[in-house]
């Protein structure tokens, strides 16, 4: 059962990511992109838009700038903001290295991206960070409150539970996904490199459940001091509403926005709703 929803979710997310990769032609002209030497690492990066107000794009598990944000930087309003979308190290186009999951992964992804962003010469910046990369931007938001000025984060949890790890373990062998499933990742990363990295993935997010609570990122939240918005898809099959809520509750001035037919993509199949709704955050 868990299998059959996980396939109806990805089914979706393969659904869109065609349509972005398609709509990504008529966005590429005004698009820089390249390769930047940050903590001994070449990371991809790709940048749009003139205005004043930078914002760092943040991917989710195994995600890129080009499969998970193609309607931000195609159409996030280039007057106003700055757009830089990157790859992780290990993600996408930001390899090698092979990606690993040691304890900190998050936080050394959070290093990361604001070390790129120091590197492209941004001194300050807002975030939007999808699922995992909702984790690392709660974490650069709070190790770095001199540099952020808001930040909106959807889909992503602090901590995770054991039912929830169970769910990860029954999708850990990717040879008994359909085909339909694994093309997208597969695409990006190879047969058998995704098979890997899924796996590591999968165990990375163990750690997490193996400690008390679950925690994740629980103790930077009391950190964060930049205007927050949550947005959550209440339909989110991967991500429970406690999560949200949770966020909220802890994340001090935070505002929650629900969105009643939401899932856990709703930036790709909401998007021309999910930019609107960014852009007048931000630009408050």
């Amino acid at each position: 059962m868990a299998l059959l929803l996980f396939e109806r979710r990805l089914f979706l997310r393969t659904r869109d990511v065609r349509k972005i990769m398609e709509a990504s032609q008529t966005y590429c002209s005004s698009v820089s992109s390249g390769k930047r030497r940050v903590n001994s690492v070449d990371l991809y990066y790709e940048q749009t838009g003139r205005g004043k107000h930078a914002v760092l794009l943040l991917p989710g598990a195994l995600g890129s700038t080009k499969t998970d944000f193609g309607p931000q930087l195609k159409s996030l309003n280039k007057e106003c903001f700055t757009v830089v979308g990157w790859d992780p190290r290990g993600y996408g186009q930001s390899r090698p290295p092979d990606r690993d999951f040691p304890s900190d992964f998050f936080e050394r992804d959070a290093k990361d991206g604001v070390d790129l962003m120091k590197t492209l010469g941004f001194k300050k910046f807002s975030l939007l960070g999808w699922s995992d990369g909702g984790i690392t931007a709660m974490i650069v938001a709070a190790r770095n409150p001199e540099l952020i000025n808001k930040m909106v984060i959807w889909g992503s949890n602090a901590f995770v539970t054991q039912d929830e790890l169970k769910f990860y373990n029954m999708l850990r062998d990717v040879s008994k996904w359909s085909a339909r499933m694994r093309q997208p990742m597969e695409e990006v990363y190879g047969v058998e490199a995704f098979a890997k990295i899924w796996e590591n993935w999968v165990d990375g997010i163990a750690q997490f459940a193996n400690r008390p609570d679950g925690n994740i990122c629980m103790e930077f939240l009391s950190l964060i001091s930049c205007p927050t918005m949550i947005i959550h898809g209440e339909k989110d099959p991967v991500v429970p509403s406690c999560h949200p809520h949770y966020l909220h509750k802890n994340i001090k001035g935070s505002r929650l926005h629900l969105l009643p037919e939401g899932k856990h993509n709703l930036h790709l199949r909401y998007a021309e709703e999910f930019n609107k709704l960014v852009e007048d955050f931000l630009e408050e």
